[in-house]
């Protein structure tokens, strides 16, 4: 005896899944120091205090942690649209820095617009000061979570 095959609405069906969690399940995130302190409603919200082994040679935070900030806080506002009941993965990120950045660092994201399968995102990230250190935009492609 078989199995019926699969309907199309069975397979464009997903089942639900919980990935509030995964910011934290990154180890990146943790060798960083980096924290998620807001993901809700598309907009999120990263800290991060600066630490000398994060700098590059000029004692600014390192080119590459501001782009894993920037790329953490778009992602999570994008997760947070969904419910977080869908995974994302990075498929463009366009960035610009506009000063050094020094002290507790701020990412702050948003989603822009979302459909079926993409969703459009923003960011930028504040020094102590309130002042922008870097920018960002992002698309991200919304992703089965493989449990």
């Amino acid at each position: 005896m078989s199995c019926p095959a699969p309907t199309l609405a069975d397979v464009l069906e997903e089942p639900a899944s919980d990935t509030s969690q995964l910011f934290q399940q990154v180890a990146f995130n943790h060798l960083l120091g980096l924290r998620r302190e807001l993901a809700e409603g598309g907009v999120s919200r990263l800290v991060l205090d600066l630490r000398d082994d994060l700098t590059n040679n000029f004692d600014n935070a390192h080119g590459g942690v501001l782009m894993t900030m920037l790329d953490g806080a778009m992602s999570s506002a994008a997760l947070s649209h969904s419910g977080f009941q869908r995974a994302v993965m990075t498929i463009d990120m366009s960035t610009q820095f506009h000063k050094p950045g020094r002290g507790r660092l701020v990412a702050h994201g948003r989603a822009t617009r979302a459909g079926q399968s993409i969703c459009f995102c923003e960011a930028h990230i504040a020094d102590e000061s309130g002042d922008v250190v870097a920018k960002a935009v992002g698309t991200f492609k919304f992703m089965r979570l493989n449990t």
